[in-house]
């Protein structure tokens, strides 16, 4: 069992930056960014493997968000840069307990293989 807390998001004016955590209460294998819009399915923004080798992006982010992770603080940083208004959304990071060598892109961007997840951070992009 884990429990995860995101933070960091807020209002910010397009073309700005704004960096979200994701505090685990314990240990974490993969960990996977993704995010919501009212009506919308939950889609992957980034996700990275245990050992932080492994990053994966949307297309729609590559380039401007970079994640992160520190281990001995149990945390994972998503970097946002450059925003665009199209990424307002309600984000929210997801952990994976069970595979601790899971570095596929396929793997890490499928939100079916996160069992843990953060209760979100709204992020909200204004013109």
């Amino acid at each position: 069992q884990v429990q995860l807390v995101e933070s960091g998001g807020g209002l910010v004016q397009a073309g700005g930056s704004l960096r979200l955590s994701c505090a685990a209460s314990g240990r974490t294998f993969a960990v996977g960014w993704f995010r919501q819009v009212p009506g919308n399915e939950r889609e992957f923004v980034a996700a990275i493997s245990w050992s932080g080798a492994y990053k994966y992006y949307a297309d729609h982010v590559k380039g401007r968000f970079t994640c992160s992770r520190d281990n001995n603080a149990n945390t994972v940083t998503l970097q946002m840069n450059s925003l665009k208004l199209e990424d307002t959304a309600v984000y929210y990071c997801a952990a994976d307990l069970s595979s601790p060598t899971a570095r596929s892109r396929d793997y890490l961007s499928d939100s079916r293989k996160y069992g843990y997840w953060g209760q979100g951070t709204q992020v909200t992009v204004s013109s």
